[in-house]
């Protein structure tokens, strides 16, 4: 049974106030609330396992080494990863693109070479490949979109050629919502003998993951938007490739043996991780992912189905209302616009009214640009949401259209 009033329960910041009225936090593709559980193992191990992982013989060394690396373990279980050694522990997503982008663009792109993106990423899977650009005389090819916010397979198949080296894919639009076809994405580009990343930020908090089932070659997300705390991500990637990109960065931790003469370099997952690992923050990421299969994600996510198809509906009784990203297959997000209405404005009112949402670009300018606006309003559900909360979101947002009519 879903009890969505017993999850609130482990969330006191739900509890808040905001101009006199209840939050209704309604940014959680963002940033999801971290419950209490996560925020107690933080606490506990600070006070109790606080020692610096891996080489230390004494007590606490030894059971900050077993935590850290029983979250690698919880992870690689939590996405279906073959082994933990694939698991490399980052600061997030970005981090995790851009140890990619690094790694693998310095061993195998070369002049000429080119990577497939699509329009709807976000910056986090751009920028690293511009500053590839820099160091490399590479071309990014982009995949566009239909009307609803699918995107263009004939047009995805028709972008590679010879010179194909990479593809990268968002698994879920941050803006849209759309979940992509990633695994047939997948299967076509590997015909083709072309590896595929697949930026799982927006995806893992919602949707069941396996890698292995999807075949990805590269997988990445954050703990941030899955009730974990901020400053954790993880890149996932194949062992043959691992094992075939040199480190990302240099330092302790990531080495097997240094001299003056020269450096030899530790096995996976320790390659990619220089220096010393939050190694309370992969932890409290564990827990996180137990509290998130306690409840179960399969019922999560069809309670955020239920408030996403719930809200919609209500908002399109709205005069002047546009909503962007209306895919048949899409996950927890509603980008929208009122005709005469900024975004930000929209924002800045819903705000004093207590709804928290997010204005702007969300990170992907390229995909506002092909949609002809500079910005939206993103409301973004997660587990403890209620449709009393969705139904004062609209009523919110009615209050604010007629402030401007």
């Amino acid at each position: 049974m879903f009890d969505v009033e017993k999850i609130r329960e482990d969330f006191p910041i739900l509890s808040r106030e905001i101009s006199g009225r209840p939050l209704i936090y309604l940014d959680n593709g963002a940033t999801s609330q971290t419950p209490k559980c996560v925020v107690d193992h933080i606490a506990d191990t600070y006070y109790r396992v606080n020692a610096n992982v891996h080489r230390g013989v004494h007590t606490l060394s030894q059971e900050a080494t077993d935590a850290h690396e029983a979250a690698r373990r919880r992870v690689q279980q939590f996405i279906g990863a073959g082994s933990s050694s694939e698991v490399i522990f980052t600061r997030g997503t970005t981090e995790a693109i851009n140890l990619v982008a690094s790694s693998f663009g310095d061993e195998f792109l070369h002049d000429g070479d080119e990577i497939i993106l699509t329009v709807m990423e976000h910056h986090a899977n751009i920028v690293p490949w511009q500053l590839l650009q820099r160091r490399r005389n590479i071309k990014l090819r982009v995949v566009p979109i239909d009307e609803r916010g699918d995107l263009n397979v004939d047009t995805y198949k028709s972008l590679f050629n010879g010179h194909t080296r990479l593809v990268g894919v968002a698994h879920v639009s941050n803006v849209l919502g759309t979940i992509n076809p990633v695994r047939e994405m997948i299967a076509y580009a590997h015909a083709q003998g072309v590896p595929v990343l697949v930026d799982g930020a927006q995806a893992v908090p919602h949707l069941r993951v396996n890698v292995q089932e999807l075949d990805a070659d590269f997988y990445v997300f954050s703990a941030h938007k899955v009730y974990g705390p901020t400053g954790i991500g993880v890149l996932y990637g194949k062992e043959k490739w691992l094992d075939a990109m040199p480190p990302y960065q240099g330092g302790g931790e990531m080495i097997a043996h240094v001299d003056f003469s020269g450096t030899t370099f530790g096995e996976l997952p320790f390659k990619f991780e220089a220096g010393t690992p939050d190694y309370v923050g992969t932890s409290a990421f564990a827990t996180a992912l137990d509290y998130v299969d306690h409840i179960g994600l399969e019922s999560i996510a069809a309670h955020e189905n239920e408030l996403l198809r719930y809200t919609t509906d209500r908002l399109q009784d709205i005069e002047g209302m546009r909503i962007f990203g209306t895919s048949e297959h899409k996950s927890s997000v509603i980008s929208f616009l009122v005709d005469g209405i900024h975004h930000y404005d929209m924002g800045m009112l819903l705000d004093k009214l207590g709804v928290a949402v997010r204005t702007g670009h969300h990170c992907a300018q390229p995909l506002m640009t092909s949609l002809g606006i500079e910005g939206t309003v993103r409301a973004s559900f997660a587990a403890y949401n209620t449709k009393a909360e969705a139904e004062a979101f609209v009523a919110a947002v009615k209050r604010v259209v007629q402030m401007f009519r």
